[in-house]
């Protein structure tokens, strides 16, 4: 499991949010803050509002109360002018990817670059060809339509649409949800990769347990409106909260966490015994 990390001024600060939805009360007091170049996922049960806070960090959600800081922009300006230029500093991949299903694969990973840039159309063509090429996708998928791919497939494509304008912050919103496990381990192989190779500072929400283990730095757990406990998958499995606790130490929580202490045994002997 990757190591936390503790860099500079927080990317992302959200302090005492409240969200209400009419008589339906989503977050109580949520305040959490996450690093540059770390992999910072939000988990917890269904309806603790993980994509909620996703939607709140991003601007597409106002919060009832408390405030959520965005490269140091409340996230109340994000649809103001001024606010603007921030998106083009993070992109998102939403659950199930999200593709236009009139589109093709190429079509789709081109409308942020068509919509926010003077870019030629050569150009566009250029860089969603080397995007696509950066998820693994072959070029021949390029002028499929997203019914034409597999779920996988889809998910790389929506990858890399949510690349095309190089950002510095990705957001994940249950990335792995529905693959088989072998597909997820792939992706999550992809995700580290490309936090590698593109810097990237990873916001993801999940529940998907494998991948918990496998990439973040760091874990949120929601419960009961807040923030239940904030640490490496390791320091949550040890946890006395109840509910964090029922959530990691169930027969799921442990499976998982073996197959982490296996992954970890497999890549040191793969790095330290001769051929």
């Amino acid at each position: 499991m990757p190591s936390a990390t503790n860099l500079e001024t927080p990317v992302i600060e959200v302090s005492h949010v409240a969200t209400r939805f009419g008589q339906a009360v989503v977050h109580e007091d949520v305040s959490l803050s996450i690093n540059r170049g770390e992999i910072f996922a939000i988990a917890g049960g269904n309806g603790c509002g993980k994509t909620t806070l996703l939607r709140e960090i991003i601007g597409l959600i106002i919060p009832s109360a408390g405030t959520i800081r965005l490269f140091g922009i409340d996230s109340r300006r994000l649809e103001a002018g001024d606010g603007h230029p921030v998106h083009r500093r993070f992109g998102v991949m939403f659950q199930h990817g999200a593709l236009f299903s009139s589109f093709t694969l190429a079509e789709n990973v081109a409308v942020p670059l068509r919509e926010h840039t003077t870019l030629s159309v050569e150009l566009i063509r250029d860089i969603v060809a080397a995007k696509i090429a950066m998820v693994g996708l072959p070029p021949d998928s390029a002028v499929k339509y997203p019914n034409e791919l597999s779920g996988g497939m889809r998910r790389r494509a929506a990858l890399a649409r949510a690349i095309v304008m190089d950002p510095e912050l990705l957001f994940l919103d249950e990335p792995t949800a529905g693959l088989d496990p072998i597909i997820a381990a792939g992706f999550d192989d992809l995700v580290l990769s490309l936090k590698s190779l593109l810097g990237l500072t990873v916001v993801m929400v999940t529940h998907d347990l494998d991948s918990l283990w496998r990439i973040a730095n760091r874990v949120a757990v929601l419960g009961s409106g807040r923030v239940l406990g904030v640490g490496t998958m390791q320091e949550l499995s040890q946890s006395d909260d109840p509910v964090i606790r029922e959530y990691f130490q169930g027969p799921r929580g442990r499976a998982a966490s073996e197959q982490a202490v296996w992954n970890t045994r497999d890549h040191h002997t793969s790095t330290t015994d001769p051929a």
